[in-house]
This record gives structure tokens, C-alpha cells and sequence, in this order.
């Protein structure tokens, strides 16, 4: 089984190397916190690629998803769209969740909660059995950092050493990228955003190794 991870396009998904893979998942900010006809051309690149199934969660910045919840789905007609709900994919479950701890005054705040409570009772909706956890936010301490600032989320750390997913697919934090494992998990942020306005690729997962592929020989 071969999963294409991504997230962060910011409307620029055109321009993303997206390799063939029996899941396409995305994880959050397609848009630039503009209008729904960026969901519209996001939901008809999805339309154009190949994969079987195709899995996403808004972000911070996808205020068209987060204003009208009931509609998200039908602007995503080309998607399984996620909000706080489960999907099971030959035998794999899914679970989704778009939620982030407040940013910054400056940044674009879709799902963003107050640390605490709030995000907790969020976090307390993730099932048992979940084999792929995908969220925009990181958990704390794992690829979380931006400069001098961590902005990952100690819930959520409790909630996934809790629960033990294989995977934890997330993204937001432009500055880290890659693969780290602790404990059971695999914990993986799959932004685009490269330095200086470069672009990377998706990610390839191999999910029964939980190795990463060579995109380009793929």
C-alpha cells in the first residue's frame, strides 16, 4: 500500500509533484484564506489525479471549509473531506481533524482553539484504533518548531502516545519537513514549502514499511 502525502499548498497545488499511490492524503491549507473558487480549483486538481482515494482536512487557512462546515463536503466532491471523522481504506482507518491551538495575531485562524480545554474535548474525539492520524497542527516537540518558537500542541502529544496510531501525518510548520519515529509512531510532516519559495514534492509513504520513497523513481 502506497500513500502521497501533502499539505501547505496555499493555492499552489498546480505546482506540486504529486506521485501515484493507492491514497492521496492531504493535510491542510490549500487555500491563502481566500474564497471558495480556490476550494473550487483545489477540488478540480484533485479531480484530475489518478489516485483511488483521496483523503483531506482543512487548515488554518481554508476559511471557505471552516465558515460553512455542512458544505465543505460538497465543495470537496472530488474528496473524502474529514472533520472529526473516521474513514476505513482496505482495512486502514483514517481519522481526520483540522484543529490548530491559535496561531498568531498575524496568521490566518480556521479551526484555531485556545489551548486547553477546548482543543482537549477536540482531541478527546480521536478513536481507539486509528491506524493514520492526519491534523493540520503537529503535536508538541515533534517538527513543530519555527525559529525560536515551538507551536506544536501538548494535547494532541497526549492524545497520540494515548491512542498509539501507526502514523501521525500532519503539517503547518513550513520549517521542518521528513520523518521522525517515537515509541509506536511514525510521525510525519508533509508541507511543500521549501526554502526561498521552493517547492517540494509530496511524500511517498510505503505503509506497510513505513519507509519513505524515492518520489522520482517511483
Amino acid at each position: 500500500m502506497k500513500i502521497a502525502l501533502f499539505s501547505d499548498t496555499h493555492a499552489l497545488h498546480g505546482k506540486i509533484n504529486i506521485p501515484d499511490a493507492d491514497i492521496l492524503i492531504f493535510a491542510g491549507d490549500m487555500t491563502h484564506c481566500r474564497t471558495s473558487r480556490d476550494v473550487a480549483d483545489f477540488n478540480a486538481f484533485l479531480g484530475s489525479l489518478p489516485h483511488g482515494h483521496k483523503i483531506v482536512i482543512g487548515g488554518n487557512h481554508d476559511h471557505r471549509l471552516a465558515r460553512d462546515q455542512q458544505k465543505a463536503q460538497s465543495l470537496l466532491s472530488e474528496a473524502i473531506y474529514l472533520l472529526d471523522q473516521s474513514v476505513v481504506i482496505a482495512g486502514i482507518t483514517i481519522y481526520g481533524a483540522p484543529w490548530q491551538p491559535t496561531f498568531n495575531h498575524r496568521a490566518c485562524d480556521a479551526f484555531a482553539l485556545p489551548r486547553g480545554k477546548a482543543l482537549q474535548e477536540k482531541w478527546a474525539m480521536i478513536p481507539p484504533d486509528v491506524d493514520i492520524l492526519v491534523t493540520h497542527a503537529p503535536p508538541a516537540g515533534i517538527l513543530d518548531q519555527d525559529g525560536p518558537v515551538a507551536h506544536g500542541c501538548s494535547d494532541l502529544t497526549a492524545a497520540v502516545a494515548a491512542r498509539q496510531p501507526r502514523y501521525h501525518i500532519f503539517g503547518h510548520i513550513h520549517s521542518h519537513h521528513g520523518v521522525i519515529k517515537h515509541g509506536a509512531t511514525i510521525y510525519i510532516n508533509c508541507n511543500v514549502q521549501g526554502e526561498n519559495g521552493a517547492l517540494r514534492s509530496a511524500l511517498l509513504l510505503d505503509y506497510e514499511s513505513g519507509e519513505l520513497l524515492d518520489v522520482g523513481s517511483w
